[in-house]
């Protein structure tokens, strides 16, 4: 039967090619143009008409032959995109660099840190350049975070102690992440909350009036994400051991308690200890000195914060214990355990770098 059309330019495939188009097809997350023309020369390179190609990859024919005589004329570069019209890069590197080194090393003259429009009066660009070029690195100078390193003697050990708990729990035991949320204050606005409506986000004022304070103590099993939490309106030693009676009474006898908490002077009073003695199946673990990171239930209270306090306006201390145990009662409805991911050696080994680039910034 005579041709119609058109007649083809053979499509052979090296073996190299196969294999180069045969990762370029893979890139379809990466690359998806790329990948796609890659499908086209393979498919057509088994035998199929443009016709077929293009059925099966649900495209146009006029697509499917484009890439096929390009593919065959150029190769492999045929594939990738032609130059497009426009202006070209006016920014060489040398001024991109000089951009990043003035900002890590350098601050503007009477000031702390710089902006993108002092940067850009500074080296002669748009402010807008300055921006892209900040996102592209990464830089931001206009934030800056907190650091304590701890001095803990026992630093090392205390990590490992606590770490191992979270990763690999004893046996027939109950490990508690435990601490005290002090201070809680009952806010009330000075005038009524203005809910959320349509187009406008919920409103409030400034001011407040306080309503007093209370104290919350909260367990965190870390297994089962469950917690245990009793407001006080004081967090002496007195408190700590009644609410230590709480998670005794919680657990049922013949497992052991491991109890992670911080370095608070009432932990460690005589009538803890002593009772502490009498009660052998407990056993504290204390984190590091400003080391209060390592303990779990500090990720619950941040949640307590965002999701019932920080915007919560109550006019009694009751009023806020409700909301605290309606919260708390709401999360053990569905508890969902946090997952420790870090091991001790990936965590003392990031603290061992950022500690030696402290030492070298003050070098």
């Amino acid at each position: 039967m005579a041709q119609i059309g058109r007649p083809k330019a053979e499509l052979i495939v090296s073996e190299g090619e196969r294999e180069a188009l045969e990762r370029l097809a893979r890139r379809r997350r990466t690359n998806r143009q790329l990948a796609f023309r890659a499908r086209i020369i393979l498919r057509g390179a088994s035998g199929l008409s443009n016709t077929e190609v293009a059925r099966e990859l649900r495209c146009a024919g006029a697509t499917v032959g484009k890439w096929r005589q390009r593919f065959v004329e150029r190769r492999l570069d045929g594939l990738q995109e032609e130059p497009r019209p426009g202006v070209g890069r006016t920014i060489t590197d040398e001024k991109v660099e000089d951009v990043v080194v003035r900002t890590l090393e350098t601050t503007p003259r009477g000031s702390t840190h710089w902006s993108t429009r002092s940067m850009a009066e500074h080296v002669g660009l748009s402010h807008s350049t300055i921006s892209r070029i900040w996102r592209t690195f990464g830089l931001k100078p206009h934030r800056t975070k907190s650091f304590q390193i701890s001095d803990d003697p026992y630093l090392v050990e205390k990590v490992r102690d606590i770490v191992g708990l979270y990763l690999s729990p004893p046996d027939n035991a109950v490990v508690f992440s435990v601490d005290e949320k002090s201070q809680i204050q009952a806010l009330a606005r000075a005038t009524p909350i203005l809910p959320m409506d349509v187009g406008s986000p919920e409103r409030r004022t400034h001011n407040y009036l306080r309503h007093g304070t209370t104290d919350l103590f909260a367990a965190l099993d870390v297994a089962t994400g469950q917690v245990l939490g009793r407001c006080f309106s004081r967090h002496r030693a007195r408190e700590f051991l009644r609410f230590l009676k709480d998670i005794d009474a919680s657990v049922e006898e013949g497992l052991e308690i491991h109890v992670i908490l911080d370095n608070l002077a009432t932990h460690k009073t005589p009538t803890v200890m002593r009772w502490l003695v009498r009660h052998p199946r407990f056993h504290l673990h204390f984190t590091p000195t400003h080391g209060s990171w390592l303990n779990m239930v500090e990720r619950f209270f941040g949640l307590l914060t965002e999701k019932a306090l920080q915007r919560g306006s109550h006019t009694s201390v009751p009023q806020l214990q409700a909301a605290i145990a309606a919260f708390i009662d709401d999360h053990n409805e569905h508890p969902k355990p946090f997952r420790w991911t870090k091991t001790a050696d990936q965590i003392l080994d990031s603290m061992r770098r950022f500690a030696t680039r402290t030492l070298q910034a003050y070098a």
